[in-house]
C-alpha cells in the first residue's frame, strides 16, 4: 500500500528563510512565554484580591474599550500596514528614506491617538451607558466603570507608540526587545496591584494604573533599540508623506480586518454585562486562551509577516506561497495539541491557578464552560493570523476586512442565540464560531488569488498530527478525571499531577512525530541543534 505521504510533496521555503522564521519565532515564543508567565501571575493576583465582584467586572469592561482601540491602532492596524511599506521602503530605498517614514509615521500616529484619547475620556460616560448595558441598574457599578475607563485611555497612546516601534524593529528583524516588552508591562502592572492598591479607598484604582504605567513602560524599553539601528524617530509632522498615506489607506479597511477577534469579544462583554460575573469569566477564559495564541501563534505570524512582505516586494510570489503554507502546518503542529489539552484539562487549570481567595468554585466552573467554548476555536484563531499576515503582505487590506464584516455580523447573531442556551459561555462559542467562519472565506479568497498554495500537505499534516495526539488525550483525560479536584488544598500534588500529566503528554506527542518522521519536528529539532551547536562552541573556545 502506498504512503499516502507520498502524494503530497511538503513544500519549504528556502533553508536560510526557514531558519529565519523559526528562529525568529522561537525567540518571540520564549519571550511572550515570560510575558504570559507574568501574565498568569497578575490575574492570579487579581483573582485572588476581587474574584468574580462587581468592582472586577467593572474593571474588565473598562479594560476592553482601550484594549480594541489598541488592537485598532496599534497591534493590530497599525502593525499590518506600517511593516509591509516600512519593509518595501528599506528594502528598495535608502536608510534616510526609511528613517524619515518611521518618523512621519510616528508623529502622526501620535497626533490621532492623543485626539483620540482626549475624546475618549470626555465621552466616557456615554461609551461606558452604551457598552455595558447590564450595568444601568446599579449607578454605583456604572460610575466605577466609568472612572476606570477615563484613567485607563492614556494607556493607548503609549502601547501605539509601542507597536509603532514594534514594527521597525521587526521589519529589520531585530525581534527580541518587541518580544520582552510585555514583560515590564506586567510586572509594572502587578507591583501596582500588590503595593498601591491595598492604600487607595477603592483598590480596583490601583490596577488601572498599573495599566498605563505599564505601558509606558512597554514603550520605553524598545527605545534603545531603535536608537542602536539609526532608526530613533523624531517629531515630524509630514501626514502628506507618500509612505504615511499608503499606510493610512492600508489601514483604513484593516481596522476591522485584522482585529475581528477583538471586536467580537467586545460584543461579547458588552452582551456579558447581563449577567452576573460573565465579564470576568470570558476574560480569565480568554487569558488561558491567550497563552498557546500568544507564544505560538501570534509570535509565528509576528516573525513570518517581514519574509512574507519581502517577497511580496520581490514579487516572488512562489516563494510566497511556500512560505504561507510552511507557516500553517507549523501552526497546526503546535496549537492543535495544545487546543485539545485546553479542552480535556479545562478544569483542573482553572481550579489551580485562579481558584483562591475570593475566586469560588462556581467561579470555576463558569470560567471552564467559557475555556472550552473559547477553545474549540483556537485552531481558526491562530490559523486567521497567518492568512491575514499573507493579504496584508500584498498589501491587501480590502479582503481581510470584507471577511470579517461577515464574521462580526455571524457573531452578533450567534451570540444572541447561543447567550440563551448557554448563558456567558454561549458568547465565547459563537466568538469561535465566527472566527472559523472568517477562516474559511479567507482561505477560499486566497486560493483564488494566488493559485495553488500547497493545502494538500497542509491537510496531510494536519492529519499526522491529530494522530500524534491519541497519547495527549488519553493523559489529559486521566487527570481530569482525578478525585483530587474536588478536594480542597493540596496545592503541591494538584500541581505536579497537572504539570506531569502536560509533560507525559508532550513527550508522546513528539514521540508519535518521531516515529512518522514529521517534517515540522525536523524543523524544530534542527534549530535546536544549531542553538546547542552554538553554545558548545562558546564554551568550548572559553
Amino acid at each position: 500500500m502506498s504512503d499516502p505521504a507520498a502524494s503530497v510533496e511538503p513544500s519549504r521555503p528556502a533553508p536560510d528563510e526557514t531558519r529565519s522564521v523559526v528562529k525568529a519565532a522561537g525567540l518571540i515564543g520564549v519571550a511572550t512565554f515570560s510575558s504570559r508567565i507574568l501574565g498568569f501571575v497578575r490575574d492570579m493576583v487579581l483573582a485572588r484580591l476581587f474574584g468574580a465582584t462587581p468592582a472586577a467586572d467593572a474593571f474588565f469592561v473598562a479594560y476592553r474599550i482601550p484594549n480594541l482601540l489598541r488592537e485598532l491602532f496599534a497591534e493590530g492596524s497599525m502593525s499590518a500596514a506600517f511593516i509591509p511599506v516600512f519593509t518595501e521602503y528599506h528594502t528598495l530605498k535608502t536608510k534616510r528614506d526609511a528613517w524619515e517614514l518611521a518618523s512621519a509615521t510616528f508623529t502622526t500616529l501620535l497626533t490621532i491617538v492623543t485626539a483620540v484619547t482626549l475624546l475618549g475620556i470626555l465621552a466616557a460616560p456615554g461609551i461606558v451607558w452604551l457598552l455595558a448595558p447590564g450595568f444601568r441598574g446599579s449607578p454605583d457599578k456604572l460610575a466605577l466603570t466609568t472612572l476606570l475607563t477615563q484613567m485607563m485611555f492614556p494607556y493607548l497612546i503609549f502601547i501605539s507608540l509601542a507597536a509603532l516601534a514594534m514594527g521597525i524593529l521587526n521589519s529589520l528583524r531585530a525581534f527580541a526587545a518587541p518580544a520582552f516588552s510585555p514583560v515590564f508591562f506586567n510586572i509594572f502592572t502587578i507591583a501596582c496591584m500588590m503595593f498601591l492598591s491595598p492604600w487607595l479607598p477603592e483598590p480596583i484604582i490601583g490596577v488601572a494604573i498599573g495599566i498605563v504605567v505599564g505601558g509606558v513602560a512597554q514603550f520605553a524599553m524598545q527605545l534603545p533599540g531603535l536608537k542602536g539601528r539609526g532608526m530613533l524617530f523624531g517629531l515630524r509632522f509630514q501626514p502628506g508623506h507618500p509612505g504615511v498615506k499608503r499606510i493610512g489607506w492600508l489601514m483604513v479597511p484593516s481596522l476591522l480586518g485584522l482585529s475581528v477577534t477583538q471586536i467580537n469579544i467586545t460584543v461579547s462583554t458588552i452582551l456579558a454585562s447581563y449577567f452576573a460575573g460573565g465579564p470576568t469569566y470570558l476574560f480569565y477564559g480568554m487569558r488561558l486562551i491567550q497563552f498557546p495564541l500568544g507564544i505560538f501563534g501570534v509570535a509565528l505570524a509576528t516573525a513570518i509577516l517581514p519574509t512574507l512582505s519581502a517577497q511580496a516586494a520581490r514579487g516572488a510570489l512562489d516563494e510566497l506561497r511556500t512560505t504561507i503554507g510552511f507557516g500553517l502546518r507549523m501552526i497546526f503542529f503546535i496549537i492543535l495539541p495544545a487546543m485539545l489539552g485546553l479542552i480535556l484539562l479545562r478544569h483542573p487549570i482553572v481550579h489551580l491557578v485562579f481558584e483562591h481567595g475570593s475566586f469560588t468554585k462556581a467561579d470555576t466552573v463558569a470560567t471552564a464552560t467559557a475555556l472550552l467554548c473559547y477553545a474549540v476555536g483556537l485552531w481558526a484563531f491562530a490559523g486567521v493570523r497567518i492568512i491575514v499576515s499573507a493579504f496584508y503582505s500584498l498589501q491587501d487590506t480590502r479582503t481581510p476586512a470584507v471577511t470579517a464584516g461577515i464574521a462580526v455580523g455571524a457573531n452578533i447573531l450567534l451570540s444572541l442565540w447561543l447567550m440563551t442556551l448557554l448563558d456567558a459561555a454561549g458568547l465565547a462559542l459563537a466568538t469561535a464560531l465566527a472566527s472559523m467562519l472568517n477562516g474559511s472565506i479567507l482561505v477560499a479568497v486566497l486560493h483564488r488569488r494566488l493559485g495553488r498554495v500547497d493545502w494538500g500537505s497542509i491537510v496531510w499534516s494536519a492529519f499526522r498530527v491529530l494522530g500524534a495526539c491519541i497519547p495527549v488525550a488519553v493523559m489529559c483525560l486521566w487527570v481530569a478525571n482525578a478525585s483530587l479536584w474536588d478536594q480542597d488544598g493540596a496545592w503541591v500534588v494538584k500541581s505536579a499531577a497537572l504539570f506531569g500529566g502536560i509533560g507525559v503528554s508532550v513527550i508522546g506527542y513528539l514521540g508519535v512525530h518521531i516515529m512518522l518522521g514529521s517534517e515540522e519536528l525536523d524543523v524544530v529539532l534542527g534549530m535546536v541543534k544549531r542553538k546547542l551547536g552554538r553554545v558548545a562552541k562558546k564554551f568550548g573556545a572559553a
